[in-house]
């Protein structure tokens, strides 16, 4: 490797590594402040935010490293550029691509590396850390309840005022809403000055123990005109215990059993799960319109019809029936297209759904291979616009970077969500920022190795030129 190539690595490497922990501290921030409300209030100790950061870290590498490289690459020419050592480069026969040869190479094997890392270690981060999140309450049942605001607990809605004691197991001033069966609206109300936790590290129950309080029911009676009363029952206790099942918060890390989600799978898992879920939603589909023909009765009509041929029968079909027995036909097939509309509805509904699902376990495979073309791609955007603009430090090439970064990632976001409505294919909606940025970047280096500015001022201000001249001949 020559000085040259050893130069620029290492001048671009300490710029990559600087702006990628500058960025990468600055996204665990948010990310800190976006789960802060799990995290407040529950006597987690130090070791368990530590863990729940570590889990949550590799999510945000799609979003850094992009920026990173982008700004990197700005800042590195830029100042190349600025302090005249490009022109020193050319003015000994070294053009640009030449300069960007080793960092190319470098930035391929970082592409390369973004692949696995995406591939193998996003997707065991995602599983432990939604694991991680339903097991925090048991491995300390007290913070499943938080002071001052309501914790929901399978059907109950809980609150505290205070928690005390050395686990936080001792209560005062609770207030639990419990919910109906169907899971809408609230059908009884339990208040009470002070309770206590009982747990066992060996259960998912966890019993609440309440002393002193009353109970509020709420009362449907069967006839409807009693019901505007509003009618509810009330009933005082010394001491109550209520079983909480805790099963769907946690999951114990040894038997960790969440593993549907499509961010937690590879491109080989990826690519099975939607061999399964496009063979199920054909065969849903399929299904669907079987029962939906059977419900029109279409083969009875076909036969009516063949029968009303094979007799010369003129006229409608009703025409054979009384008025009697009109009326009821009509109203049959008035409730049989109610009942089809309803089933074609809330079939719709499902396999929206289903589709949406399909299409969010595309994205999750495309996505694996965006953020290997983004790296080049953020690559080839910066290095020539550094070299035009002529600017290093932290100046003007973060307002550049932020900008071709802002447009990079909303039309990203555009896209994905119109791929999940199944408004474009999620092959689309996954690439659509790439194919639209790529063109900037092929411009960027043509202009870049060519010596030419960021906006030829000349080619817009010749037609005005022209006009001046034919306007005032006498003043050129």
């Amino acid at each position: 490797m020559k000085i040259l190539d050893k130069y620029l690595l290492k001048t671009f490497v300490i710029t990559f590594t600087t702006v990628f922990v500058i960025l990468f501290f600055i996204f665990i921030l948010q990310t800190v402040w976006l789960f802060i409300s799990e995290l407040a209030g529950k006597d987690l100790d130090f070791m368990l935010i530590i863990k729940f950061l570590l889990f949550s870290m590799p999510r945000i590498i799609p979003l850094v490293l992009p920026l990173s490289i982008l700004l990197a690459s700005i800042m590195t020419f830029g100042n190349l550029a600025e302090n005249y050592e490009f022109a020193a480069m050319k003015s000994s026969g070294i053009s640009l691509q030449r300069a960007m040869k080793s960092l190319t190479i470098f930035i391929l094997f970082l592409s390369v590396l973004a692949f696995v890392f995406a591939n193998n270690v996003i997707p065991y981060a995602e599983y432990k850390f939604i694991n991680f999140r339903k097991n925090i309450a048991q491995r300390k049942p007290a913070m499943a309840i938080a002071e001052g605001q309501f914790s929901d607990i399978g059907n109950y809605s809980i609150k505290v005022d205070k928690k005390s004691g050395e686990n936080g197991n001792s209560l005062t001033g609770v207030t639990i809403h419990k919910k109906s069966d169907q899971g809408i609206g609230v059908n009884t109300v339990i208040r009470a000055k002070n309770g206590e936790l009982v747990s066992s590290e060996d259960s998912n129950i966890l019993k609440l123990v309440l002393h002193n309080g009353y109970y509020y029911e709420d009362i449907v009676p069967k006839k409807y005109e009693e019901r505007k009363k509003i009618p509810f029952a009330k009933a005082s206790f010394k001491k109550d215990i209520i079983n909480l099942d805790l099963s769907i918060l946690n999951k114990v890390s040894d038997n960790e059993n969440i593993t549907n989600t499509n961010t937690m799978l590879n491109v080989n898992e990826l690519g099975y799960t939607l061999d399964s879920l496009h063979k199920n939603y054909n065969k849903d589909l399929a299904s669907f319109a079987e029962n939906i023909y059977q419900r029109t009765g279409a083969t009875n009509v076909n036969k009516s019809i063949s029968t009303i041929k094979s007799n010369n029968i003129k006229g409608d079909l009703l025409s054979l029936y009384t008025n009697t027995e009109k009326t009821k036909i009509l109203q049959i097939a008035k409730s049989n297209v109610s009942s089809t509309g309803f089933s074609i509805d809330s079939s719709k509904d499902e396999m929206a759904y289903k589709r949406k699902n399909i299409n969010n376990h595309w994205l999750a495979l495309y996505d694996k291979f965006v953020i290997t073309y983004a790296c080049i791609l953020m690559f080839f955007i910066g290095a020539p616009l550094g070299a035009i603009i002529r600017k290093g430090g932290l100046g003007l090439p973060i307002v550049f970077a932020v900008l071709i970064f802002i447009t990079f990632h909303f039309i990203n976001t555009f896209g994905k969500k119109l791929a999940q409505e199944d408004g474009i294919s999620p092959f689309f909606g996954a690439w659509m920022s790439s194919l639209i940025l790529s063109p900037l970047a092929v411009l960027l280096t043509y202009r870049a190795t060519n010596d030419i500015g960021l906006i030829n001022m000349d080619v817009i201000l010749q037609p005005f030129q022209k006009l001046f001249q034919k306007l005032f001949p006498s003043q050129t």
